[in-house]
């Protein structure tokens, strides 16, 4: 049975990252580069809990308050800061990451490690005995957490592909803040408990598999086009 549990909670996310690593096909990043990402994402949940643990006994608010404190400062922020922190320490200013496409690779890749590692707590261990867990994580959670990859993804290669240092650093702000954002917005929804905010749950979810997927393509298309042109030099030589 836990062998199970343990094949359901893994499989969503080395499926989207596969996926993922799929989508760059035209200058791929080097595997042990990606494993590394990936590993050191799901243990950036060690730190997570540790300092969600210090920001929620800080929580003084109940009802509403307190489920929007707990969605976007506790989770979404600290969350999201600490994958994040992951692509600047080991990926960002790496030579391997020479065009927009990597950005939302190595962000997505760092946000399903920690994706990972936080459905085996949910689905093998906290909610055991509940078999929809597994199935309501696998679809809308881990891909969640996928989708805010990419947003902070397509904001860090914004940042690191500008020459303007104050446009520079702009970015590298929203690269924070939005996907942080997004993710207090999906999980608030979900923990208010207001019957009137789910009616904008699956629409929400809609928008941001269509915002994401636009940003992918953009940098996908970027992608080939460089790709292209440099296959289109060499055979001039």
């Amino acid at each position: 049975m836990t062998t199970r549990l343990l094949v359901i909670a893994i499989a969503p996310g080395l499926a989207l990252a596969l996926a993922i690593y799929l989508t760059d096909r035209y200058d791929r990043e080097p595997i042990d580069l990606l494993i590394k990402v990936f590993i050191l994402g799901a243990l950036s949940v060690i730190p997570t809990a540790f300092m969600e643990r210090i920001l929620l006994s800080f929580n003084i608010f109940g009802g509403v308050l307190g489920a929007f404190y707990t969605a976007f400062i506790v989770a979404g922020f600290t969350e999201e800061f600490f994958k994040r922190g992951v692509v600047l320490k080991t990926a960002y200013y790496n030579d391997a990451f020479d065009e927009k496409l990597d950005g939302i690779v190595y962000a997505v890749f760092s946000a399903l490690g920690f994706a990972t590692i936080e459905n085996i707590m949910y689905v093998v261990f906290r909610f055991a005995a509940n078999p929809y867990v597994g199935l309501y994580r696998g679809i809308l959670s881990v891909p969640a957490h996928m989708l805010f990859g990419v947003t902070m993804g397509y904001y860090l290669s914004l940042s690191k592909f500008t020459k303007h240092e104050k446009i520079q650093k702009r970015y590298l702000k929203k690269s924070l803040l939005v996907p942080m954002l997004l993710h207090g917005i999906f999980d608030f929804i979900l923990m208010s408990q207001i019957p009137i905010l789910m009616l904008f749950f699956i629409p929400f979810v809609i928008y941001l598999w269509w915002i994401n997927l636009r940003r992918l393509n953009e940098y996908t298309n970027e992608s080939r086009i460089i790709y292209e042109r440099k296959d289109k030099e060499d055979d001039l030589k």
